[in-house]
């Protein structure tokens, strides 16, 4: 089974995993005070969803067996995870005013479709040229 997990800050500063999938009766989300933690409820939740529709229906059916995660970030949760990211390079790389990306960085502000695709492709560049680099 596939799911995708949607990372979002809140407002208090704390992190939750939405997704609308389901195990049995289970609804499948996670919380935190960091990204790494809400992952990790999220996955216990998966486990737990896993043990009692086991317990309750007398076994699990192969499509639950293996869950596995696709991850995707809210701009603002995506720049606290990777804070190593320098905000100033990645907006000019990305071809966004700086002091916007700070904006959608904070919470202050938020990107529209074309903005968010604009990140993306930054992003997706990014990953591809570190991937490739040799030390």
């Amino acid at each position: 089974m596939k799911v995708t997990g949607i990372i979002e800050k809140g407002k208090d500063g704390r992190y939750s995993i939405i997704c609308d999938a389901e195990i049995g009766d289970f609804c499948l989300g996670g919380f935190g005070d960091t990204v790494e933690a809400a992952k990790s409820d999220f996955e216990s939740v998966i486990k737990e969803a896993q043990d009692d529709y086991t317990k309750t229906r007398g076994g699990l059916p192969k499509r639950y067996q293996t869950v596995t995660v696709d991850y995707k970030y809210d701009l603002e949760a995506f720049f606290d995870c990777f804070d190593w990211i320098n905000i100033s390079k990645f907006a000019k790389a990305a071809g966004i005013n700086e002091s916007k990306m700070r904006q959608y960085k904070v919470g202050k502000a938020f990107a529209g479709e074309k903005t968010r695709e604009r990140i993306q492709i930054a992003v997706k560049r990014m990953g591809a040229e570190l991937s490739s680099a040799s030390l």
